[in-house]
């Protein structure tokens, strides 16, 4: 097989999403549950936030929405970003807790999705930073995304 299995396909942002992402609330640090601790009260329960993916910076999550997207139970999903800093959004909200979004450093990883027969080639998506961002340090070149299948 030529290409491996995790591979990350780099793309441009405008080429993945034309009409652009809608980002949907915050953007925050996505964290692995303990499950020893799973009697303890939700408050109480240990939080820690995922790092790595090959290269040991933060994840942070994001939920954002995809206008061009023709299915409406895809059109919403989850984007990591691989960053030392949390992505700040550019620009104004267009609502509350929405912005109109261009993600930068964005690679794409195919994956079968869906459950039983209603299985389907979908793609996670990973992102370094937004597009206007000022808030974020620009990734290096051997900083967060710039491997591929990392």
């Amino acid at each position: 097989m030529a290409i491996k299995r995790g591979f990350r396909f780099p793309i441009e942002s405008g080429a993945a999403f034309p009409g652009k992402l809608l980002l949907m609330g915050e953007i925050g640090p996505a964290i692995k549950y303990n499950p020893d601790r799973s009697a303890l009260a939700e408050q109480e329960r240990d939080y820690n936030p995922k790092t790595g993916e090959g290269s040991g910076l933060p994840l942070w999550s994001a939920t954002v929405s995809d206008p061009d997207e023709e299915k409406a139970k895809r059109a919403s999903f989850e984007v990591k970003f691989i960053s030392e800093h949390r992505p700040v959004p550019a620009g104004q909200e267009l609502a509350p807790g929405i912005w109109l979004i261009e993600l930068e450093g964005l690679t794409a990883e195919a994956r079968v999705m869906g459950q039983g027969d209603f299985k389907y080639l979908g793609y996670v998506y990973r992102a370094t930073g937004i597009r206007g961002d000022n808030n974020t340090p620009k990734a290096t070149a051997n900083g967060a995304g710039a491997k591929a299948g990392a």
